[in-house]
């Protein structure tokens, strides 16, 4: 045998017993080892891991039963964050809130607070409070919120659509105020700057026909507040962010919903969005979590809807477009 002959066979039996590549195509070890690529850069932990491990969390509008803010203080609490402050301006709840979070989660430390979240005396010292404890603040989700009244606007005096304004956007505004300088605060716990602001918005600040009109104007100004703030903290690594939930039972929507099921007519709620029916607190209270958490560090002045869709087209009825 020629020494030619010779090199081919052992080229052909090299080629046999190397590892193929993941496309089969036989290629040597060499061409496809990982050792080649370049390492995935990674900001958060692995998705099995605590997702708020060692965070400090406060949350307003926290005390309804149904509420997204209830919801989302379980979340942060079973991915691991190291404190939770549930806040309210009613505090019928909070104590019951803390109790039922400490007794699932043992290992982290629940706060209530009763306070006027439009009140920026007491949201600095709710702040001040985080700060002194643990030494940093991770996230301040702005969640409080009234609807007003449920009228035409020419029957709504100066008052009430201030007082809604003062509620849904004040509150959003004062709780980035003091929260975005805690949050660039660092310490050996927390070596760089960095954080979440969370404004609770609406579709209604989307899109009109989806709410009164202070109301709609509140939650269009938070949307805006997202905009205009993550520009103002530009290289602090603190994000503000809005959600938008759509229609969802909480204790503000809770006469609707308990309408509809008096008149049998609970089905029809949501039926403009693409899934056909209302939202769960629990479902919004994940987008808050996740906004909250490293897997979204590359999130900022963004709009999010949870509206099952609602805010992606026009709202139609079926047998009713002529």
């Amino acid at each position: 045998m020629s020494d030619q002959a010779h090199r081919r066979i052992q080229a052909i039996g090299q080629q046999l017993s190397a590892p193929s590549s993941s496309g089969g195509q036989g290629r040597s070890s060499s061409s496809s080892s990982s050792s080649s690529l370049p390492p995935i850069r990674k900001l958060a932990a692995g998705s099995s891991s605590p997702r708020a491990k060692e965070k400090v969390v406060i949350i307003t509008g926290a005390n309804s039963p149904l509420g997204i803010g209830r919801a989302t203080a379980h979340q942060y609490a079973e991915s691991g964050a190291r404190a939770v402050y549930v806040c309210d301006f009613d505090d019928t709840h909070l104590d019951a809130h803390r109790r039922e979070i400490t007794a699932a989660f043992p290992d982290v430390e629940v706060h209530a607070w009763q306070f006027d979240a439009a009140d920026e005396g007491k949201v600095k010292a709710v702040v001040d409070d985080a700060l002194g404890r643990y030494g940093r603040l991770d996230v301040f989700f702005a969640n409080a919120g009234i609807i007003g009244l449920p009228t035409v606007f020419t029957e709504v005096t100066d008052q009430d659509f201030m007082n809604v304004l003062r509620v849904n956007t004040l509150s959003v505004f004062l709780a980035a105020k003091h929260a975005a300088p805690a949050m660039q605060k660092t310490s050996s716990s927390k070596p760089q700057s960095g954080g979440s602001i969370i404004g609770t918005a609406s579709v209604a600040g989307l899109r009109s026909n989806a709410g009164p009109s202070a109301y709609s104007a509140s939650k269009a100004a938070v949307v805006s507040l997202a905009q205009t703030l993550s520009y103002q903290l530009a290289g602090t690594g603190v994000r503000v962010n809005a959600i938008c939930p759509g229609i969802i039972e909480t204790g503000m929507t809770a006469p609707v919903f308990d309408a509809a099921r008096a008149r049998g007519t609970e089905k029809r709620i949501g039926q403009l969005n693409p899934l056909k029916r209302g939202a769960h607190a629990d479902e919004v209270a994940r987008v808050a979590l996740f906004l909250g958490t490293d897997e979204a560090s590359y999130v900022n002045g963004q709009a999010w809807a949870v509206d099952g869709g609602l805010s992606a087209g026009h709202p139609y009825v079926i047998g009713k477009l002529s």
